[in-house]
């Protein structure tokens, strides 16, 4: 998936009215994984491997961080037009070469509550269009506090390097209010993506949503990925990828949770989405219901990695259930307090402009 921001390469060091960041960023440690697993012939020395088990994980959580990236620059891009006041403007983009209208307006009302500024910029050829032509709306507050909401559409951005994406929309709401007791935060959600199968293409989610929460030195993530056209061994069809974890930004550790519960259940229960449907429960259910004749000696070798929680460090996985040592079990006890979203509500997840 390639997208990118309407951005330009000058630079632009006049100050201006734009919030200086939106993103919380995630430690490698969260997005680094290698795969190496095959599904076949097992034998009793055969491991399912660490870091690809834990692959779309990575990759789930690089797409969130990276939606994020690609707020912070867009802004950075539209730097150069000095945003200092309310007022309107066009430019040809230097990615699509398409006319953009660029708008900023203040005292704006939106979902509850007033905002400073709104800065919305669109497709000139397109405003015609149901969506409006919008290529991205931003909502915040001026002040040392920085709060705001930020909602992305590639497509209307470059019509070029994002035409394989013509649907999917990003939104990014990013505070440094200091609730739920961080310093930072932001919330991700992504909605039409291309559909697929994600163990064969990890890509291939419809919607995701991601919460990253930074205190100090510790950045907390949760959330879900959703899979409507998955199939699992046994034709089981339709999950979600509902995850939790914890890292230390320094010393780039992190400790994970995964559970595969069905893409349709409505629950909020940490117990119900991590435990009942852990990645050992699910992969065993899956495996008998295929082979039910299948040695468990050979079955437990197989699954031996898949017992949570996975640690890691910058190279990745490193085991599973088996702490390396006492930095990452501070991590561990962080992941039960740390619940995924609801999958049916993530399942059901629609973005759309103001």
């Amino acid at each position: 998936m390639l997208l990118s921001s309407c951005q330009t390469n000058e630079d632009a060091s006049q100050k201006d009215i734009l919030p200086s960041k939106f993103r919380v960023a995630v430690p490698s440690s969260m997005t680094t994984s290698t795969s190496g697993a095959r599904i076949g012939g097992r034998t009793e020395t055969d491991t399912l491997k660490g870091n690809a088990i834990y692959l779309n994980l990575a990759t789930f959580i690089a797409v969130g961080d990276g939606a994020a990236l690609l707020v912070e620059e867009f802004i950075a891009g539209i730097r150069i037009y000095h945003i200092d006041r309310v007022l309107s403007l066009s430019y040809v983009s230097d990615d699509d070469k398409r006319t953009k209208n660029l708008v900023v307006s203040s005292q704006v009302a939106y979902e509850g509550k007033t905002w400073d500024y709104e800065l919305t910029i669109t497709d000139a050829e397109s405003e015609g269009n149901d969506d409006g032509g919008k290529a991205l709306q931003i909502f915040w507050n001026k002040s040392n506090v920085i709060q705001g909401i930020a909602i992305i559409k590639p497509y209307n951005c470059d019509r070029i390097k994002n035409a394989n994406v013509p649907d999917a929309m990003f939104r990014i709401d990013y505070s440094e209010a200091g609730e739920n007791g961080y310093d930072q935060q932001m919330e991700v959600s992504i909605s039409g993506l291309p559909l697929g199968n994600p163990l064969e293409n990890p890509y291939a989610m419809n919607t995701l949503r991601m919460f990253v929460g930074k205190k100090g030195d510790v950045v907390d993530v949760y959330g879900n990925s959703n899979h409507p056209n998955a199939i699992f061994f046994s034709g089981t069809k339709g999950f979600d990828w509902a995850f939790v974890a914890s890292s230390s930004d320094s010393k780039n550790i992190a400790v994970s949770e995964v559970g595969l519960p069905p893409n349709t259940l409505d629950s909020h229960d940490h117990q119900v989405l991590l435990k009942e449907y852990s990645i050992k429960n699910v992969f065993t259910t899956e495996i008998t219901t295929v082979w039910p004749g299948i040695d468990q000696s050979i079955l437990n070798a197989y699954l031996a990695n898949t017992a949570a929680p996975g640690y890691f460090n910058s190279n990745g996985f490193i085991s599973g259930a088996v702490s390396p040592g006492a930095d990452w079990d501070v991590l561990a006890t962080r992941l039960d307090n740390l619940t995924p979203y609801n999958p049916s509500e993530t399942n059901s997840l629609s973005l759309e402009f103001k």
